[in-house]
């Protein structure tokens, strides 16, 4: 970028800038720089904040700096990737995948989405956008979804589900 790649502020906080961030305002002057978190139906975040005071304006400039979501997918992410099985469920449900694995004598990593307060829900939803399932158990084997209840039990029936437990 010939451009500058970071704003100071009065308040002297340092930001790097995002490559969609407007050429316009990266050499501004700026009354303060800093964070906002907010709540946009359903979407939670934090908004990069810009006090803009050039031509003696006041106008507030904003654009995300990350967001609740994106952070969400990557711990599903990390966690389905750091550990062999995964089973994303609820504590009175799944009962039957659950021994499963265990007569397997694997030891899934359970997240019981109900166990987690506002973050279960949330969960779960992001599940649904990750895998286009939106049911639980959410089974993941190997960092690999692979469905639900019915699906699991149809890869033991098939002799596929140990097949994928050994590829790790």
């Amino acid at each position: 970028m010939a451009e500058a790649s970071h704003l100071t502020g009065l308040s002297g906080c340092s930001l790097s800038l995002p490559r969609n961030f407007p050429p316009s305002l990266r050499s501004s002057s700026f009354h303060s720089l800093g964070f906002q978190s907010y709540s946009n139906g359903g979407h939670n975040g934090r908004c990069f904040c810009i006090h803009d005071r050039r031509n003696g304006g006041d106008g507030v400039v904003r654009f995300m700096a990350s967001s609740f979501g994106s952070r969400l997918e990557g711990s599903i992410k990390k966690t389905v990737s750091e550990n062999l099985v995964v089973i994303y469920s609820k504590t009175w449900y799944a009962s039957e995948v659950k021994s499963l694995f265990k007569r397997l004598g694997v030891q899934p990593l359970v997240i019981e989405l109900d166990e987690l307060g506002a973050q279960g829900p949330q969960l779960q939803k992001m599940l649904g956008r990750l895998t286009g399932q939106h049911t639980v158990p959410n089974v993941f084997v190997g960092g690999r979804h692979i469905g639900g209840c019915t699906d699991t039990l149809k890869l033991y029936r098939k002799g596929e589900l140990a097949a994928l437990l050994s590829e790790d």
